[in-house]
């Protein structure tokens, strides 16, 4: 298996990511540098993680959605390549066009950085198959621009769909319906506030992240054969 994660300027959890990859999937995993025009070949999942991407200058994500490298993702995922984007990455999916909707400012205009109740929505893609639908698990967020946001119209067409892959059990940032994490109409793109990668042994505090990273093994296998 080979993945890619892309850094951008003001990346912060692309180390994080890399380490998390390689532990549970085993997969040969190397670091792409948004200045990049082109990924390397073969790639069986591309990563976006969080962090501060150009400082958030004008919206959270919008220029690095807009890097060269953008272009190459965006491609490989309409191909059929998952991509999973988390925090920071979920802002840079929906501003390239990858996942509708946007992320605002939370409400009440806090930095929200704990650990938070997800209630998984769809075990039935390929990152969420080893959880069971209406679970809760315990993930953490730290973010300022969660707020997840879609038209009414949007939002039941998510719902109607099955693309709305985890809600937070309890208030966290204000977020359309409690939505944090959704995937694509493909299903081979799955945004995400919270950090999976931070929760995936039992020194993080948990390991409920692990089973993302471990389901999406089986799902690239489960593929193969």
């Amino acid at each position: 298996m080979r993945a890619a994660v892309i850094q951008f300027p003001g990346s912060n959890c692309d180390r994080d990511m890399v380490v998390a990859i390689r532990k549970v999937t085993g997969a040969d995993t190397s670091l792409v540098w948004h200045g990049e025009s082109a990924l390397p070949d073969g790639l069986d999942l591309i990563a976006i993680p969080g962090g501060f991407s150009y400082g958030d200058y004008l919206r959270s994500g919008a220029m690095a959605a807009r890097s060269p490298i953008m272009k190459a993702v965006i491609n490989a995922a309409r191909s059929g390549v998952p991509v999973l984007g988390v925090c920071n990455g979920f802002q840079i999916l929906t501003e390239s066009g990858l996942l509708p909707g946007a992320l605002m400012r939370n409400a009440g205009i806090r930095f929200v950085c704990r650990n938070v109740r997800l209630k998984v929505e769809n075990g039935q893609s390929i990152f969420t198959s080893q959880y069971d639908p209406g679970e809760e698990i315990t993930i953490p967020v730290a973010h300022h621009d969660g707020n997840y946001f879609a038209d009414e119209a949007q939002l039941d067409r998510l719902e109607g769909e099955g693309r709305v892959a985890f809600r937070y059990a309890e208030q966290v940032n204000g977020s359309a319906r409690n939505i944090a994490g959704i995937l694509n109409d493909a299903g081979n793109v799955l945004g995400m506030m919270p950090h999976p990668e931070r929760m995936i042994e039992a020194a993080q505090g948990g390991s409920d992240g692990r089973r993302l990273f471990a389901g999406f093994v089986e799902g690239v296998i489960h593929e193969v054969a």
